[in-house]
C-alpha cells in the first residue's frame, strides 16, 4: 500500500517536467516587474480548490477510472468518452512537447548529437519501458521528486544571492488583464496533480488522496514562483521567453558550465517521470476504451510475454514522435503547452458541476471527504476556471483553432463510429451465446435464468 510520501511524490512529479520551466517563464513575460509569484500562487490557490472537488468525487467513486467514471455518471458516458479522448489527445501532445524541449537541451550539452536524434532515442526507449511493464518503483519516484524540488530550490536560492536578493518590483503585474492571462497559463505548471486519484484503490484511506493533492500543490507553488522569479530577474526576459530551454540559460548564468550540466541533470530527471507516466496513462486509456468496444479492438491486445497494452503502447508512440517532429520543425511548442493549459481548466470546471451533480444522484455516502461551505467552492471553481480556459484561447488564437478542430473530430466519432463499433461487437458476440446455450443443456448445465434487460454496451 502507498503511503502519503509518494502520493504526495507521485502528484507533484507527475507535474513537474521540462516543459514546466518554459511555461513558467510564459507567466513571467505575461507581467511586468518581479511579480509573476503572484500569478503562480493564484494559479495554486485555484488548483486547491479544484483538488478540493476531485477530491471529494474520488470519496463519492473511489476507481482508477478517475475524470472518466467521474463524468459518466455526472453528464453520460458520450459526454464522458468526448471530454476523456480530447484530454487524452492533448495530453499526447504534451509529450511530444516535452520530449521535444528535453532534446534541445540534450542538444545544448552534446550540439554534435541533433535534436531529432535526441527525440527518436527518448521515444523509443520510452515506448520499450512501457512495452516491457517496467516501473518506477515508489521509493525512486520519492527520489526524484523531492530531490527535483530541493535542487530548483538551492539553485533559485544562489541566483537570489547572486542579484543580492533584490528585486526591483515584486508586486507591479502591469494590471489585471496581464495578471489574468499569466494566471491562465500558469495552470499548465500543476497540469496533471490530479492524475493521482487512480491511486485510490492502493492506499489505506482514500482521504490520503485529498492530503496528497493538497501538500503537493503547495510544494508546487513555492518551487515554481522561487524559480519563476528569480530566473527572471538573472537572465533578461526576452532571451527567456523566446528560448525552448530557459532553465539551461538560468543554470549557466548562476552556475557557469556546471549550471549546464546541473540543467541537462534536471531536465532528464523531470522528463523521467512525466514522460513515461503519461505514455502509461494514455495507453492505458486507449487500451480500456477499446475493452469497452469504444476503439478499436487491436487497440486492446495485450502482450502475452510482458502482459502490457503493445497496440496501444505503439500507438502512443507514433503519435508522439510524429507530434515532436512537427514541433521541431515548426517550431510552435507553446501552441501545445497553451492547449493543455485550456484542456485542464476546461476539466476543472468540469469537476465543479460534477460534485453538484453528483451530490444529488449519490446521496448514500460514509465516510468522505465534503467540500465545505455547500456549492461554494465547485461553483467557484467552475465559473473561474472557464474563465481562464476563455483567456488561454484569447491570448493563443492558434490553441483554440487545434482544440475547437479536435473536439469536432471526436464528438464526430462518439457519436458517429463509436455506435457501429460496439453494434460490431454485439453481433459478434451472439454467435458465441447462441453457441454456449445450445451446448449447455447437451452437457447437463443448468442455465442460470433470463438475461438481464441491460445492455453493457449501451452508450
Amino acid at each position: 500500500m502507498l503511503t502519503l510520501r509518494t502520493v504526495v511524490a507521485t502528484s507533484a512529479g507527475l507535474t513537474l517536467a521540462s516543459s514546466s520551466f518554459v511555461a513558467a517563464i510564459q507567466v513571467a513575460g505575461f507581467l511586468a516587474g518581479d511579480s509573476a509569484w503572484l500569478a503562480v500562487l493564484v494559479g495554486g490557490l485555484l488548483c486547491l480548490a479544484a483538488g478540493a472537488c476531485f477530491s471529494e468525487l474520488n470519496g463519492i467513486l473511489p476507481s482508477a477510472a478517475g475524470i472518466r467514471l467521474y463524468f459518466g455518471r455526472a453528464f453520460g458516458e458520450k459526454t464522458a468518452l468526448t471530454v476523456s479522448m480530447l484530454y487524452m489527445l492533448i495530453i499526447m501532445g504534451v509529450v511530444g512537447a516535452e520530449s521535444f524541449v528535453l532534446a534541445k537541451v540534450l542538444n545544448q550539452a552534446i550540439p554534435r548529437v541533433e535534436p531529432l536524434v535526441w527525440i527518436v532515442i527518448l521515444q523509443v526507449a520510452a515506448t520499450l519501458m512501457n512495452i516491457r511493464g517496467i516501473k518506477i518503483a515508489g521509493v525512486f519516484q520519492d527520489a526524484i521528486t523531492y530531490g527535483l524540488m530541493i535542487s530548483i530550490i538551492l539553485i533559485s536560492y544562489l541566483g537570489l544571492k547572486k542579484i543580492d536578493f533584490e528585486l526591483a518590483a515584486p508586486f507591479v503585474t502591469g494590471g489585471a488583464g496581464s495578471l489574468f492571462s499569466a494566471v491562465a497559463v500558469g495552470i499548465f505548471l500543476f497540469v496533471g496533480f490530479e492524475w493521482v486519484t487512480p491511486l485510490a484503490e492502493e492506499v489505506t484511506d482514500s482521504r490520503l488522496i485529498s492530503r496528497g493533492m493538497f501538500l503537493a500543490v503547495g510544494l508546487l507553488s513555492v518551487v515554481y514562483s522561487l524559480f519563476t522569479v528569480v530566473a527572471a530577474a538573472s537572465v533578461p526576459r526576452e532571451e527567456l521567453v523566446s528560448s525552448p530551454v530557459p532553465q539551461l540559460l538560468f543554470a549557466k548564468t548562476v552556475l557557469g558550465d556546471a549550471g549546464v550540466i546541473w540543467a541537462v541533470v534536471i531536465s532528464l530527471a523531470a522528463s523521467v517521470t512525466t514522460f513515461n507516466a503519461g505514455m502509461i496513462s494514455i495507453s492505458r486509456f486507449f487500451y480500456a476504451t477499446a475493452r469497452e468496444n469504444a476503439l478499436p479492438p487491436v487497440f486492446s491486445r495485450i502482450s502475452m510475454r510482458y502482459l502490457t497494452p503493445w497496440v496501444s503502447i505503439l500507438a502512443v508512440f507514433a503519435v508522439g514522435l510524429t507530434l515532436s517532429v512537427i514541433i521541431l520543425f515548426t517550431g510552435k511548442y507553446l501552441v501545445l503547452v497553451n492547449m493543455a493549459a485550456a484542456a485542464e481548466c476546461a476539466v476543472y470546471a468540469l469537476a465543479g458541476v460534477s460534485v453538484l451533480v453528483l451530490r444529488k444522484k449519490i446521496r448514500d455516502r460514509r465516510d468522505t471527504f465534503t467540500i465545505p461551505w455547500g456549492p461554494v467552492i465547485p461553483v467557484v471553481t467552475t465559473a473561474v476556471f472557464a474563465l481562464l480556459a476563455a483567456g488561454v484561447f484569447v491570448t493563443d488564437p492558434y490553441a483554440a483553432v487545434w482544440t475547437a478542430a479536435g473536439l469536432g473530430l471526436i464528438w464526430w466519432y462518439v457519436h458517429r463510429i463509436v455506435p457501429v463499433l460496439k453494434e460490431k461487437a454485439r453481433a459478434s458476440r451472439a454467435p458465441r451465446r447462441r453457441s454456449r446455450a445450445a451446448s449447455g443443456p447437451a452437457q447437463g448445465v443448468v442455465p442460470a435464468g433470463p438475461a438481464s434487460d441491460v445492455d453493457p454496451d449501451k452508450v
